[in-house]
């Protein structure tokens, strides 16, 4: 599971298309020269299904193997998380309303003043990326989950252990009836030879 890219949008302008007001990325699993066209090829993903949600909703559209999670606020304030397929929708929205969120309380709303792309930093993005590759460790309800998955498959290990125990146990109380049967055939064949021969 991983994060490749956080953008935070402005779709509140006249402008036709959403302006990206900063973005993180991180393209490490790429080639080195693969990297730029990488870099463009999400931000026009971003600004495009940015484009195409509504205010105050919230869409996953996914293209080939990646997954552009976006998420456009009443007020315009945009963004979009773009990860594999195998990383949880829910984590990534709850990721979005956090940044979004951190991002009003640090620039208010004089983001909507910005008409240039990229002009603004936002350093908790960086750190966002990071958090958030694990999304287990990032969401407690997603660790919850992960915890109650890793219980209940070990508790079907021990159910399958003990089955399989059962079935051990089974051959030898299976074994120990024969041995009992052997038993008690001694028993009276040694009984009866010895019955033949009466000491007094």
């Amino acid at each position: 599971m991983k994060v490749l890219d956080i953008s935070i949008l402005n779709t509140s302008g006249g402008t036709e298309d959403p302006i990206p007001l900063v973005a993180a990325s991180d393209l490490s699993s790429f080639g080195y020269f693969q990297r730029q066209g990488i870099k463009e090829m999400l931000t026009f993903f971003s600004k495009t299904f940015t484009k195409r949600t509504q205010p105050g909703q919230r869409q996953s559209i996914t293209h080939e193997s990646y997954v552009v999670h976006c998420y456009v606020r009443s007020d315009g304030l945009a963004g979009s998380v773009v990860t594999d397929q195998e990383y949880p929708s829910r984590v990534a929205f709850v990721l979005l309303t956090q940044v979004l969120d951190e991002f009003t309380n640090e620039y208010g709303n004089s983001w909507r003043d910005n008409t240039q792309a990229y002009t603004m930093t936002f350093a908790p993005l960086e750190e966002y990326l990071v958090k958030y590759q694990d999304p287990a460790a990032a969401d407690k309800v997603t660790k919850i989950q992960k915890d109650l998955d890793d219980t209940t498959q070990i508790l079907h290990k021990t159910i399958d252990s003990v089955l399989e125990r059962g079935v051990k146990l089974d051959n030898l109380v299976e074994r120990s009836d024969d041995l009992s049967k052997q038993s008690k055939m001694f028993y009276k064949q040694a009984k009866k030879t010895n019955g033949c021969c009466v000491i007094s």
